[in-house]
């Protein structure tokens, strides 16, 4: 067997320039445990299990408790061994994977191959309605485990996993799938010990991983306490005594807070202060490139946005937001207009490709116009956008799209804003099927490759496909690329995929999102990931 090469369809030779700062600081930075510093956070909407979580606040906080498999470089965001001591191959549907030895989890039990298969097939089950179980999907027995439509489930376990000893078990997927090792660092793939299966409840309400940190306490709604693991037997140490994460509704109020002493870091400065940050902040302020892309998506479960004709006044509306206008006076060029559904972040040879939405992509009202009528109009005359209105300056932006809307029409109605009061509730109703318009679907990266920015968001029934658009053109494509390991063939198969997005508009792109944040004089070696997620462990307090 050889080992399974990672998928150069990735990041490929993109190092992104994501520069430590130091700064403020007269002590702790030779203290390996170091003090205790605070942070800006948002309620998770879910339970913090690693296959139920697919958004970024409960993504932070398993970032700190858990190590997989792989581990995305801070620096490169590429795909590394970190429990993995070998993933070997010979076809790129048959592995065989090595579990490092000497891992153990923050109770003292051992880190092993069960460790995965146990979590794998937990997070598969339909029983278990984890969101993340598609993930899984690639791997032998998914229909078995988790049968599409409401199908009768036939199986408790996936059939393409297999424990052969202690440190190795085997997997099989139902097709090739060459970047398969690479997507081994996303959350879903965590080991879990016993106790997450002997006594669920209890683990949930303070849960035990194998990363980096403990939770020490966590109170829904105000705070979760997380302490450094001092038996933690990884290289990345963590550099603080521990991170204190503060729920806030509002960001600006966490940044008054961070500018009051109140908190320590903040990592997504408010619209409404990014004209001030640089004065307020100086060289705390970071701003560096990330995997994450804006857009608006849309209820094709309901008929009227799913009509004959539909796919028009999609690209009419897309020409009628003034983008370069927006990023530049709301965001102050901490956004790029968006031009494809992928990301710069991965680079020409990673799979994006600039300009790929071309007209559509570009402020050209008489032209919106003209598509919006021939598609027959906006359903019921007007549209509503929804958001959820307690992170991320939502508002601001989606009040500046619907009044390039506005203007083009002609109609000061024709578009309004529809805050939903937290992120909770705005999940809930997009679970529900209860959009009754566009709505915001910001995607941070799960992993660097092309693949993740298409297949969970347009592929039928896929994770995050929130919209529930389906194409069978675009299905194949992606399988077809998947199973290809020639580089270059794969990257053309995921582009002419995501000219089939292009051509239905399956979502609208409106522009790429950098990492952004500032902290306080007490912390140094402060820097963003390519996800846009402070590395928090790297972080010193002093």
């Amino acid at each position: 067997m050889r080992g399974a090469r990672h998928a150069r369809w990735a990041v490929c030779a993109v190092a992104l320039a994501l520069t430590a700062t130091a700064c403020g600081g007269d002590g702790g930075s030779g203290d390996p445990g170091g003090g205790v510093l605070s942070s800006s956070w948002g309620d998770p909407p879910n339970p913090l299990e690693p296959a139920n979580t697919n958004e970024v606040q409960g993504g932070k906080v398993l970032d700190m408790i858990f190590r997989n498999l792989k581990r995305y470089d801070p620096r490169t965001g590429e795909a590394e061994n970190m429990l993995a001591e070998r993933i070997e191959t010979t076809d790129s549907r048959n592995f065989t994977i090595t579990v490092k030895d000497g891992w153990t989890f923050s109770n003292g039990e051992k880190v092993t191959a069960r460790s995965f298969v146990d979590a794998w097939n937990y997070g598969a089950n339909l029983r278990n309605n984890q969101r993340n179980a598609y993930f899984f999907a690639y791997i032998d027995g998914y229909d078995e485990v988790h049968p599409r439509g409401g199908g009768r489930q036939r199986a408790e376990t996936l059939s393409g996993l297999r424990v052969t000893g202690e440190r190795t078990f085997t997997v099989r997927l139902r097709q090739k799938f060459s970047g398969f090792p690479d997507t081994l660092g996303y959350p879903a793939f965590a080991p879990l010990p016993r106790a997450f299966f002997d006594d669920h409840d209890a683990w949930l309400e303070k849960p035990v991983g194998n990363g980096p940190y403990l939770v020490e306490s966590y109170v829904r709604g105000s705070r979760m306490s997380l302490r450094r693991w001092a038996e933690y037997p990884g290289d990345d140490k963590a550099r603080n005594g521990g991170v204190d994460l503060k729920v806030y509704t509002d960001n600006n109020t966490a940044y008054t807070d961070l500018m009051a002493g109140n908190l320590d870091l903040v990592d997504d400065i408010p619209a409404a202060q990014l004209r001030n940050v640089r004065g307020d902040l100086g060289d705390r302020y970071l701003n560096t490139p990330a995997g994450i892309l804006q857009t608006l998506a849309f209820p094709f479960y309901d008929r009227a946005w799913n009509r004959s004709g539909m796919e028009k006044v999609r690209k009419g509306l897309s020409m009628a937001i003034d983008r370069r206008r927006i990023t530049e006076t709301i965001f102050h060029r901490t956004r790029t207009p968006a031009t494809d559904w992928t990301s710069p972040v991965l680079g020409e040879a990673g799979g994006y490709r600039e300009g790929l939405c071309g007209r559509a992509c570009t402020y050209r009202p008489e032209e919106a116009r003209r598509l919006i009528a021939e598609g027959g109009g906006l359903p019921g005359g007007r549209i509503r956008i929804t958001y959820n209105a307690d992170t991320g300056s939502h508002r601001q932006w989606v009040d500046a799209v619907c009044h390039s809307v506005n203007h083009v029409l002609g109609d000061d109605r024709a578009c309004v804003g529809d805050p939903v009061g937290t992120f909770a509730d705005f999940r809930g109703r997009i679970a529900g099927r209860k959009m009754p318009g566009p709505f915001r679907a910001g995607w941070q990266m799960d992993y660097p490759l092309v693949q993740n920015f298409l297949q969970p968001l347009y592929y039928t029934d896929a994770s995050s496909n929130d919209g529930k658009w389906s194409n069978r053109k675009f299905d194949d494509l992606v399988d077809r690329a998947n199973a290809e390991t020639d580089t270059a063939r794969a990257v053309d198969l995921f582009r002419r995929a995501e000219e089939v997005v292009r051509d239905a508009m399956a979502a609208i792109p409106l522009w790429y999102q950098n990492g952004s944040a500032g902290y306080s004089e007490r912390l140094s070696d402060v820097r963003l990931n390519p996800f846009s997620v402070p590395v928090y462990d790297q972080i010193r307090v002093g």
